[in-house]
């Protein structure tokens, strides 16, 4: 008796997996609801502007090329 009701649980799981189906869209329809509330907001700005960060030249401008002009003209002579 033990046995066959050992068999009959093992050959009871056979059923198919159901499958899910959902709906493409879903519509929900907020005209007959009213809704109370209020609006809250800060109640002051604050507008910072960012200064331009100071790097340090890694080259420096030369105005004038006197020494360089002295010596190619020695060079010329």
């Amino acid at each position: 008796m033990l046995w066959l009701l050992i068999i009959s649980l093992a050959f009871g799981d056979n059923e198919p997996t159901p499958q899910i189906v959902y709906k493409q869209e879903t519509e929900i329809d907020f005209e007959g609801l009213e809704i109370e509330g209020e609006l809250l907001k800060p109640h002051g700005a604050i507008v910072q502007e960012r200064k331009g960060a100071a790097f340090n030249p890694l080259i420096q401008l030369r105005t004038d090329f006197n020494q360089e002009m002295s010596e190619s003209v020695k060079a010329v002579k």
